[in-house]
């Protein structure tokens, strides 16, 4: 449960692409596989049968209801008014309703959740459908959430701290800053008083009435819709819709639900804003612009053009800024994004080097200033449409295993703001007949909209030790001026013409195939040593998931080069492959679906990898020229390192920065590895030992086991496989991961971090110790791990109000040693924290003691079973899974084990594995606390 504020960078949402013959501004048809209607009372219905994932239904209740409609004595209600929902309703009294959803398998959070926004409150629920009665009893909790909340004044006040933790988590420099920038930004409309999450003294003194006329006035049928996708028969769902929802009441004498929007004043803007903990230097120009609904052909037109500019800019701003050879800048961002409501922008924003920002901001803007008066090549045209149709080819494959969750944000977004719905069918031939009319005018004439905007706002955000050297209106107006006076080239496009991989290699053989019909495994040994584990599944129709390992990683480098082989495969992917630099290779691939990326890692190199079919090869050919032709260049490392160091000027004045390095430092037992980054350290990384060290974790490939799941057919791809992997240098050095006897420290510890202004803690407790790794003991721990952490939310949360969303992970090894940890994460007032910790030790205490209580097994089992159902129709599970299982030498087929294995958790063997893993001995208890004095 969150409250939302979408404002500024949001981008865009993918939207539906169409071309430019005439068409004329009619209204797009709605896709005829949506049921919809509308009550008499006004409520509204969208009703869709889905199948991905089968056996499940999503149900969104989305209400016209945000912050932007409180009263003045109501700041901060709309969002307390959505927790309120949870805390007691008709059918559901107090905390029944998570009660009864955990044990149908539905977790808090994770699943049932909700947000707060300016203009909208969103209820989820995602439920099986195997039982009949869950559709009926989803329904009911729907109806109650529409209008039947208890607000029952005991749970009020209860509900008081939890909302004041949730606001104590957002509190930092981004924080304070932008309450300082949002007014000028949003041109002082009613939006920049009414943040989602309120303000403090009416959150802590408000009386029951108040809320209470909050839900009268606006939780009601008219600005309500029920959004039912997946697995149910339409017809018998819109009839228990209707049976359950036409009797509720709008009020009488309605209060009008005003449409706020963000008003253009005509008038230019400037800012600085600075803070002691912001860690960057950053120049933004934001030109707003207003939108329309998207409703006709005319507006998809419109939107079309959006996606292709923002393709352009972005291609176009990556192209021209690889090429700088001494930038001032750390990074330079332009693109059309949603500012909120009514408004959109064209913004442009360059982060600076260290007391570099006027240099920084003419190099950026230079680049700018030239697509400002040269515009596009037709050959950068040509290639954004390319891409675009690609993408919605991509989606039109995949149109009948599109996830129910994608329908629901389509027509949120249909009731919320009125945008088409047509369907991807209809999205996709209207794209194919019209966009090859878009021409370079239509995009200059777009551009140029944003551009003659004249609520152009100027927003300067720096550390505060450096205000002093910021600049004022008229100085940055004076740098505009400066580089529009320049004399500017266009930009030349140099069109590649060369391929991806000049010689196909000479394929390898397979010289061994094994099957396992279990799971639907074929593998596959190469004459380069190279296995090769393929599941084919037909979860997806477009999509190819792979990825490999081999033992190593920066394990086998000392201390001298740890630094260098840390950083070596993200230093080689900037540097594009083989004879072609990234902008080269960028180019090479368009209107492709394939990508592959190699990575040097604690104890392995890998390898992960996605195509469409279609596309296979070509990602295959990515892989091959990784681990055979990676790609140097001098320019692109240097300015890289320049911009680590440029990082590292202000890494500390931020507290999450101290506070992540001091917990990786103590947890790693104090090992250099893990110690923070330093300029020192930083320095001692060269172009030529980095490239020879990444070359040496990939020269052996017959280390390598790849795993390949998705669409596709076993023999079909194998003459590919053969070709690109078979091919692969192997010098069968048999090498291995070295145990460098690294793990988290044993005992009792505690380290408090005093860092920051602000009046909040974080708080990490992690217990650790050696573990006998296991399927069964694997799912124990996880089993654990779930019940304390239903526990402390019940505890720190429901019963003391101290926190908002305590959250508890576990972690086990079986390499290089068999260690697992339980980590509990939070945040807090800093006077509650030692209390806090002492709770979650108690808790821990009764658990291990006492055992679990068989409510707290059933439900963790039942969230389990809907888990493994869902993970299994998955490919990304089974390519994290394979990978897993033949790393760790595990047998493939534990997967079948999982419902056996879940019947032998009961009370017994959880409260001996309690006793055996929760023991207190290992307890590292780590505070962010504010600097004394602050």
């Amino acid at each position: 449960m969150t409250a939302k504020i979408k404002i500024g960078t949001i981008a865009l949402s993918a939207m539906l692409f169409i071309g430019t013959l005439k068409i004329q501004a009619q209204r797009i048809p709605l896709d005829p596989n949506l049921r919809t209607g509308k009550l008499a009372n006004g409520f509204t219905y969208y009703i869709r049968h889905n199948e991905q994932p089968a056996k499940r239904v999503e149900l969104y209740l989305v209400n016209k209801i945000g912050s932007v409609l409180e009263d003045e004595d109501q700041l901060g209600l709309a969002h307390f008014m959505e927790h309120m929902n949870f805390n007691g309703t008709r059918n559901f009294p107090k905390n029944d309703l998570v009660d009864y959803l955990q044990k149908a398998g539905v977790r808090f959070g994770a699943d049932l959740n909700a947000y707060t926004s300016f203009d909208e409150t969103v209820y989820q629920l995602p439920l099986p459908t195997d039982n009949p009665a869950m559709l009926a009893n989803g329904l009911k909790i729907m109806r109650d959430w529409a209008q039947e909340a208890t607000l029952d004044p005991s749970e009020i006040e209860k509900e008081r701290g939890v909302i004041l933790e949730e606001e104590r988590l957002g509190k930092g420099a981004k924080d304070r800053m932008s309450r300082k920038y949002l007014p000028m930004l949003l041109n002082h409309a009613r939006y920049a008083d009414r943040l989602p999450i309120g303000k403090d003294a009416i959150l802590t003194g408000f009386k029951p009435e108040v809320i209470k006329r909050f839900h009268h006035d606006w939780y009601r049928p008219d600005l309500q819709a029920l959004i039912i996708v997946g697995d149910v028969d339409v017809n018998q769902t819109e009839k228990l819709v209707k049976e359950k929802f036409s009797d509720l009441k709008n009020p009488l004498n309605e209060r009008d639900r005003t449409r706020y929007v963000i008003p253009l004043t005509g008038k230019g803007q400037f800012m600085v804003v600075t803070d002691k903990e912001e860690t960057s230097t950053d120049l933004e120009i934001i030109m707003k612009h207003r939108v329309t609904e998207l409703v006709t052909e005319q507006d998809y037109l419109t939107e079309v053009k959006r996606n292709l500019l923002n393709q352009l800019l972005n291609t176009r701003r990556y192209a021209e800024l690889s090429k700088d050879a001494s930038p001032a800048y750390t990074g330079v961002s332009i693109g059309v994004n949603g500012l909120l409501n009514n408004i959109d922008m064209l913004s442009f924003s360059v982060s600076a080097k260290e007391g570099r920002l006027e240099e920084s901001f003419l190099q950026a803007w230079r680049m700018f200033e030239r697509i400002k008066r040269h515009g596009f090549t037709q050959g950068e045209l040509d290639r954004a449409k390319q891409n675009q149709l690609r993408s919605l080819q991509s989606n039109v494959s995949e149109k009948d295993k599109t996830s129910s969750v994608s329908y629901v944000k389509e027509y949120q977004n249909l009731f919320l703001h009125n945008e088409a719905s047509p369907g991807i069918d209809w999205e996709y031939q209207f794209t194919k007949t019209h966009i090859g009319g878009i021409t370079l005018a239509d995009i200059t004439g777009l551009m140029n909209e944003y551009l003659h905007s004249k609520d152009v706002d100027i927003l300067v955000s720096a550390p505060e030790r450096n205000r002093r050297g910021l600049p004022d209106s008229a100085t940055v107006q004076s740098w505009i001026t400066q580089v529009s006076n320049e004399t500017i080239q266009p930009y030349k496009d140099e069109l590649v013409n060369k391929p991806l991989l000049a010689v196909r290699p000479q394929a390898g053989t397979v010289v061994k195939k094994e099957s396992l019909p279990q799971l639907n495994l074929t593998k596959l040994t190469l004459s380069n040593g190279v296995k090769v584990i393929l599941k084919p599944t037909d979860f997806k129709n477009d999509q190819i998931l792979y990825g490999a390992f081999a033992p190593g990683g920066t394990s086998l480098y000392d201390h001298a080069d740890l630094d260098i082989a840390s950083n070596a495969s993200g230093l080689m992917a900037r540097m594009g492959l083989g004879n072609l630099n990234p902008v080269e290779l960028n180019q090479v691939l368009t209107g492709k679906v394939a990508s592959s990326a190699a990575a040097i890692g604690l104890r392995s190199q890998t390898i992960s990898a996605k195509a469409s079919p279609q596309d296979l090869e070509t990602a295959l050919q990515l892989t091959y020229l990784q681990f055979t032709a990676p790609r140097k260049d001098t320019l692109i490392f240097k300015n890289t390192m320049a911009n680590v160091m440029a990082t590292l000027a202000n890494r500390y004045a931020s507290p999450a920065n101290v506070f992540t390095d001091t917990m990786s430092y103590v947890l790693s037992n104090y090992s250099y590895r893990f110690s923070a980054p330093t300029v020192e350290r930083i320095s001692k990384i060269t172009l030529d030992r980095a490239y020879d060290i990444y070359k040496e974790c990939f020269s052996d490939a017959s280390g390598f086991t790849f795993v390949f799941t998705g669409n596709f057919k076993p023999d079909s791809i194998t003459p590919l496989i053969a070709q690109y992997l078979g091919s692969l240098p192997s010098t069968h050095k048999n090498v291995k991961a070295r145990d460098l006897g690294i793990h988290i420290p044993e005992g009792i510890i505690t380290k408090k971090v005093y860092k920051g202004s602000e009046n909040k803690a974080l708080v990490r407790i992690i217990f650790s110790g050696d573990y006998q790794y296991s399927p069964l003991a694997n799912l124990e721990l996880k089993a654990l791990g779930e019940i304390l952490q239903i526990k402390v939310l019940q505890q720190l949360r429901e019963a003391e109000s101290e926190v908002y969303s305590p959250q508890v992970q576990t972690a086990y090894n079986k390499y290089p040693s068999n260690r697992f940890s339980i980590n509990v994460a939070f945040g807090c007032a800093p006077g509650n924290a030692d209390h806090l910790v002492n709770l979650v030790e108690q808790e821990l205490s009764e658990l291990r003691d006492g055992g679990p209580q068989p409510d707290e097994i059933e439900k963790f089992k039942a969230q389990y079973a809907k888990a493994v159902e869902l993970a299994l129709n998955d490919n990304g599970f089974w390519l994290s899974y394979l990978l897993g299982q033949y790393e760790n030498n595990e047998n493939p087929l534990q997967a079948l084990d999982s419902e056996k294995n879940l019947q032998q958790i009961n009370a017994t063997s959880l409260k001996q594995a309690a006793k055996t893993l929760l023991s207190g001995k290992n307890m590292i208890t780590f505070q962010l606390l504010p600097e004394q004095g602050s």
